[in-house]
């Protein structure tokens, strides 16, 4: 097949038969989407529609790039979550949908109208750019270790005209001492050696921000224990950690003294995150 007669129809069902996966005609619209700059309900109404051969290459070299393993996320250099586009890079996570019901979870609290939030461990600045999107009155802040998701992070601050102020610290320790009626955070929370770093987006993340301790909970119980010193009284903690750690995380915030403790679910139905009420 020339290049220059490919149409929509025939460059995706010739991306699909490459790409391995759980999705991989989404992941073919995706990239044919960032290509021709078309959405993708133009592909299914008119598969007919011819490439221009420039379009042709690029979106083959985005496939080769995608069939060695590379996330979607980093091949265009941007993920949605929530109702904004953010930038993507190495640096941080790729903001997952799931982290969204932490979003949703954070928004349906019973918290004051100009209530102070911080997120903790930010990376691209997701989760406070979201909240911060609902609820302009809020004062949103953000920490993160890498310097590199800091500034990452600002800019997608700057890019959806969102004032959150990033901080770079270690969680708490590089803030000075305030308190907040809110904390979130999705830490790393996968176990060291678990068969799941080796398979899928999670290869081109880096390790700082999935792995923590032997039991993937040294992160949580350390923002379980810490952020009573930083939460007004009836202030609350929401913490993303993995699906089958509901009932251990649910522990470790009633052993620390909250309230109100419950986890919710994602998408699909499983455990991914818990909150607790400080008093």
């Amino acid at each position: 097949m020339s290049e220059s007669s490919l149409t929509c129809g025939e460059a995706l069902a010739e991306a699909c038969a490459r790409i391995d996966g759980e999705s991989p005609r989404l992941d073919a619209e995706l990239l044919l989407t960032e290509v021709t700059g078309w959405p993708p309900a133009r592909f299914r109404a008119f598969p007919e529609a011819t490439l221009e051969p420039g379009q042709v290459v690029a979106f083959r070299q985005m496939v080769e790039r995608r069939c060695a393993g590379e996330p979607v996320a980093h091949i265009l250099g941007h993920q949605g979550f929530w109702t904004l586009t953010l930038e993507v890079t190495p640096d941080t996570l790729i903001p997952r949908p799931d982290t969204e019901c932490l979003v949703e979870a954070a928004l349906s609290l019973p918290l004051p109208d100009k209530a102070r939030v911080i997120d903790l461990g930010t990376g691209t600045g997701a989760i406070a750019l979201a909240l911060l999107s609902e609820r302009p009155d809020w004062e949103v802040q953000a920490t993160d270790l890498v310097p590199e998701a800091v500034a990452l992070a600002r800019r997608n601050a700057e890019h959806c005209g969102l004032p959150l102020t990033v901080t770079q610290s270690h969680w708490f320790a590089g803030l000075a001492h305030q308190h907040f009626n809110l904390i979130v955070s999705n830490p790393p929370y996968i176990e060291e050696g678990d068969h799941h770093l080796a398979s899928g987006d999670v290869r081109y993340e880096p390790d700082s921000a999935l792995v923590s301790g032997s039991d993937g909970l040294d992160a949580i119980r350390h923002l379980v224990h810490k952020s009573q010193y930083w939460l007004t009284p009836g202030g609350w903690l929401v913490l993303e950690h993995g699906y089958n750690q509901g009932e251990a995380v649910r522990l470790l915030f009633r052993a620390g003294g909250y309230s109100n403790v419950e986890t919710r679910k994602d998408y699909g139905g499983n455990d991914r995150l818990t909150l607790g009420r400080w008093h």
